[in-house]
């Protein structure tokens, strides 16, 4: 807890140093909120499975929750082996691993009252999104939240590991980026998903990262299992597909570069 604390404390000071920085990073995620406008707009001329007003909460709630689970660790990870950082980290009683995951949480510290102006501001834009949340499903939303930064969060310092055999391991973030966003239910809701591609969607660990944490804080019907499964399985995988990689990798790196 000693060690927590130090970190947290320590990160925390330095992102505070980069203000404006985060509040770029902030604004950068606004995708769901665009997004919002076109579905609102579509579903009062259409018929679609949501109401203007539950896709207007729905994406609200997908800002929100891609907010507090952004994750840049396979960046920092890999610019760590090539540049021979590692070396550094390896020298300290801690797992890199802690490490960066402490500045994610600084990070997400550092960047609340952006995000709190934001959904201020969109609140103001489109009033069909105020609600009053009910307290068990929004509690369970909560949750699904931390759950889905941290299943994220090892899915990429677990594409991280590649760096000790390929330098550009951010190229393959990048393909699980595209399937990330089509998947997850940023560009729209599985509701609307054709009934093949969204029985395929449930299988992967996509739809776990936005859209079930994002339904449950917006108050709408969202099957709990066999999802929560389905994401202790991706888990589970990861969890050891990255410590297998580790152990691997460290036996290849070199101090400079893998």
């Amino acid at each position: 807890m000693r060690k927590a604390k130090t970190l947290l404390s320590v990160y925390l000071a330095y992102m505070l140093e980069y203000r404006a920085e985060l509040f770029l990073w902030a604004l950068a995620g606004v995708l769901p909120l665009i997004l919002l406008g076109v579905w609102t707009e579509a579903a009062r001329s259409g018929d679609f499975p949501l109401s203007p007003g539950e896709f207007a909460r729905y994406f609200l709630m997908v800002f929100l929750v891609r907010q507090a689970t952004v994750v840049w660790v396979v960046w920092e990870f890999e610019r760590d082996v090539v540049e021979g950082r590692l070396s550094f980290r390896l020298l300290r009683p801690l797992d890199p691993f802690f490490d960066h995951l402490a500045a994610h949480v600084a990070e997400r510290l550092a960047r609340l009252p952006f995000v709190v102006l934001l959904t201020l501001l969109f609140f103001w834009l489109f009033p069909e999104a105020r609600f009053l949340p009910e307290p068990k499903p929004f509690l369970l939303g909560l949750l699904f939240t931390l759950l889905a930064f941290l299943l994220r969060y090892l899915m990429q310092y677990t594409t991280a590991m590649l760096t000790f055999w390929s330098e550009r391991a951010s190229a393959v973030e990048e393909v699980f980026f595209l399937l990330y966003l089509f998947l997850s239910g940023t560009i729209a809701p599985l509701e609307v998903f054709p009934e093949p591609l969204r029985a395929l969607a449930l299988l992967t660990p996509f739809p776990y990262l936005v859209y079930l944490p994002a339904g449950l804080l917006a108050g709408q019907e969202v099957g709990l299992f066999p999802g929560v499964w389905v994401m202790l399985f991706w888990g589970l995988v990861f969890l050891l597909l990255w410590r297998l990689l580790w152990r691997l990798g460290l036996r290849r790196y070199s101090g400079m570069g893998a």
